[in-house]
């Protein structure tokens, strides 16, 4: 039988996978005290798991108990184990790969370390096919949710595993936060995903049937609980803090763990795998993800900024993303502490989200990210130090690029959507104290071959202009003596943010400067033939 691990407290906890929810159970472990060493093959996202875990450190509960823990990502899997007490795999959920990796770790992870499986749909001894006897008394599933907004967590035996371990991690998984529960058997789903499924599959049989409708269910659920989102809404993955699986899974990945149950338990998939497949998933329906909707119908949804600066103690974490209601009613936080953001933009093809947060104006620390739209992968796109105090931003898709004004750094960029290829497009002045060199909105008329950008002036001097300029660069010209720059519109009190509809040739600003002139939403027609 295998021991416990030797002096633990001295010793990292390994992640095998730096994704979404990965990077979350290594903020975990930081928060509690432990280093925390993550094995992420893509180095894409090295960076990324790093900064998320620095920026949301001190938003998980075991914050400050003793420390946090320092965070490191490795492409490597030895170094990632190297003297781990503590191995949690958070791979891929596909089997083959788990059983691969636990291979992989019986040769390379320490002797004496707890082998776990974060997996929800798969029993660890289903992953054992490659491993020897002793090792299988080391391995068990810890599966983690969605913390930090659910910190709740499963352990399980994989009909092997050393029985110390479960008091032992129960008491670990208790300092750092988190709420352990152990199931006393084996058992796929464990205890929640169990109730969750025959929910799921009585639910799927009432439509199925033509009992009931999604609304009607859904209503009554919560008529009858008063606790978050019901059944329907939740298999085509809305976001609700009651389950807070905290991913827009859907309904493709519904049917793949009941077909899961019923090739385990020999049960019917009539009413609930073949109902999935005829009725939605052949038609491209897989829930709140996809563009046709799911067991509803497609709504459309707003995302908004929220500057932070209602907390007069901290701008700095206080900004957030928010998902909201065609109606305007908050449904969830996206993204949270951010440093002042203040332009977002949504590329529909790859459905991620741009935005910029200004940081301290003057201290070259703002920053531009992406992220998934459902705020998970938030990506940092530059390097640190690269831009100002960047503003509105927009998404051409055509030629999949962002256009970002930066005011304080007096300028107008342009990038690929991952941040490369950085181009500055206009030099609008080199004395930051003179505010007609702020450089405030963007626009970009692929038809019309502009782009458009607002230099705000001071405020009360009617100082404010609108430019535009050729999207491409004039042959051997730089963004300093490019000579195809236009004043389109002059002496405007303060405008900031823009838009330009190709259809109507029509251009919309904002303007926040004083009243009756300022403070407000204005128009002006462009001419096609100029762009003017």
């Amino acid at each position: 039988m295998a021991p416990l691990p030797s002096n633990y407290n001295d010793r990292p906890v390994a992640i095998l996978g730096g994704g979404v929810l990965g990077r979350r159970i290594a903020c975990i472990w930081a928060s509690g005290g432990y280093d925390v060493q993550v094995r992420e093959p893509d180095t894409k996202q090295h960076q990324p798991c790093i900064d998320y875990v620095k920026q949301n450190i001190d938003s998980y509960p075991a914050s400050g108990r003793r420390g946090p823990g320092t965070i490191e990502v490795f492409q490597d899997l030895e170094a990632a184990v190297k003297n781990a007490w503590l191995v949690i795999e958070a791979v891929p959920e596909r089997i083959q790969i788990k059983i691969d990796t636990f291979a992989e770790l019986e040769a390379k992870a320490p002797a004496d370390a707890i082998l776990a499986s974060n997996s929800s749909s798969y029993r660890s001894s289903e992953m054992l096919g490659k491993v020897k006897d002793e090792t299988k008394t080391r391995i068990m599933n810890t599966h983690y949710y969605m913390p930090p907004s659910n910190m709740v967590v499963e352990l399980m035996t994989d009909g092997y595993t050393n029985p110390d371990y479960f008091p032992f991690m129960t008491e670990r998984q208790a300092e750092v936060g988190t709420k352990p529960f152990t199931a006393r058997k084996e058992s796929t789903g464990f205890v929640f995903n169990r109730l969750w499924a025959a929910i799921k599959r009585e639910t799927l049989s009432i439509l199925a049937e033509g009992v009931s409708s999604p609304e009607e269910i859904d209503t009554l659920f919560y008529e009858l609980t008063k606790n978050g989102k019901g059944p329907c809404k939740l298999m085509d993955g809305e976001f609700s803090h009651f389950f807070s699986s905290g991913l827009h899974v859907g309904l493709d990945t519904v049917a793949f763990i009941e077909d899961h149950y019923v090739k385990e338990r020999g049960l019917s998939p009539e009413n609930t795998v073949d109902f999935l497949q005829r009725e939605y998933l052949s038609k491209g329906k897989l829930g709140h993800k996809s563009a046709k909707g799911g067991l509803y119908p497609h709504l459309p949804k707003i995302v908004a900024l929220d500057l932070g600066l209602a907390n007069p103690n901290d701008h700095s974490t206080s900004g957030q993303i928010l998902q909201l209601s065609s109606e305007g009613k908050l449904e969830r936080v996206l993204v949270e502490r951010q440093h002042v953001p203040d332009g977002i933009d949504i590329d529909t093809e790859t459905r991620r989200m741009f935005w910029t947060c200004m940081g301290t104006p003057g201290e070259q620390d703002g920053e531009v990210f992406s992220a998934n739209l459902d705020g998970s992968d938030v990506k940092s796109l530059f390097a640190p130090a690269t831009i100002n105090t960047p503003k509105q931003l927009v998404v051409e898709p055509t030629s999949r690029k962002i256009y970002f004004s930066d005011r304080e750094g007096m300028k107008v960029y342009r990038s690929n959507l991952d941040g490369s290829d950085l181009e500055t497009l206009v030099v609008g002045g080199h004395d930051a104290s003179d505010l007609k060199s702020w450089c405030v909105g963007i626009s970009v008329a692929p038809k019309l071959g502009k782009f458009y950008w607002t230099q705000k002036g001071a405020p009360k001097s009617g100082q404010g202009r609108i430019f535009c300029a050729n999207i491409e660069m004039p042959k051997g010209k730089t963004a300093e003596t490019r000579d195809d720059i236009v004043c389109f519109l002059g002496d405007l009190p303060e405008p900031i943010d823009l838009e330009v509809d190709e259809e109507t040739n029509t251009i919309f600003w904002t303007d926040r400067g004083e009243i009756p002139k300022g403070n407000t939403l204005n128009k002006a027609s462009i001419d096609p033939n100029t762009g003017y």
